[in-house]
């Protein structure tokens, strides 16, 4: 089995031009006031749906707050056979730094 990779939002910036999906797993509220442009939440009502539809070999970008809960979030999803996961270094606060003009807002529902 395979292992997540920690990575540096410079990283995911050029997986995500490579078309990687982009999962973020804060709370609703913090993704509506902003997350990474074309990023999908993801929640335990959501994430059962996510993984039956994903395609498990294409690159999966998992990002939190700061880097932390994105890794065990990260490790869940090798173990459910995903092949190629990264966990955001720094998280979104890190890429709202490092890309401001690639971050996006919604209404929450």
């Amino acid at each position: 089995m395979s292992e997540f990779k920690r990575i540096p939002p410079e990283q995911a910036q050029a997986l995500r031009e490579q078309g990687a999906v982009v999962v973020d797993i804060r709370d609703p509220h913090a993704y509506a006031a902003g997350h990474i442009d074309g990023a999908q939440h993801l929640d335990n009502h959501s994430i059962s749906d996510f993984i039956r539809a994903a395609d498990l070999d294409k690159p999966t970008v998992v990002v939190c707050y700061h880097g932390n809960s994105s890794q065990s979030a990260a490790a869940y999803l090798i173990g459910q056979g995903f092949s190629d996961v990264y966990s955001l270094d720094g998280g979104f606060e890190l890429w709202r730094n490092t890309y401001p003009a690639e971050t996006a807002t919604s209404s929450a529902e």
